[in-house]
């Protein structure tokens, strides 16, 4: 199945798990594995505490201490910085379906994580039996 992910800024974490539950919930599918990939190259996935929204501002303020947005980058595009932040995050994740329902953690919360927006994404659901 595949979704559009709408961002609003530069970098943002967007919680999709009410996304990929509601993919799981109709497949049908009550044991078996969910996949989620994002096939963008200055974006990714992560699965990451959802309880407190800091969390995510941190790992954004990690990343860019890290990789800052203007840098000593040769791509001609200014984005280096995005594609370093998407490689780190990952471009898919996997979780577990029991009893029809995401085998995640209490905290955790399924992100896609924009590095170059605002942008119109997508992202590819899987659920398999």
């Amino acid at each position: 199945m595949e979704y559009t992910v709408k961002t609003t800024k530069p970098q943002e974490f967007v919680n999709i798990t009410g996304l990929v539950s509601k993919a799981v919930s109709e497949s049908g599918v009550k044991d078996g594995l969910a996949i989620v990939f994002v096939p963008h190259t200055t974006a990714g996935v992560t699965i990451n505490e959802n309880a407190d929204p800091d969390v995510v501002e941190d790992i954004l303020s990690g990343l860019n201490k890290a990789f800052p947005v203007k840098g000593n980058y040769m791509h001609i595009e200014g984005n280096s910085h995005a594609h370093i932040k998407a490689s780190l995050m990952g471009s898919s994740c996997s979780i577990i379906i029991e009893n029809g329902k995401l085998k995640l953690g209490t905290w955790q919360g399924v992100y896609f994580c924009e590095f170059d927006g605002p942008r119109n994404r997508k992202v590819y659901i899987k659920i398999m039996d």
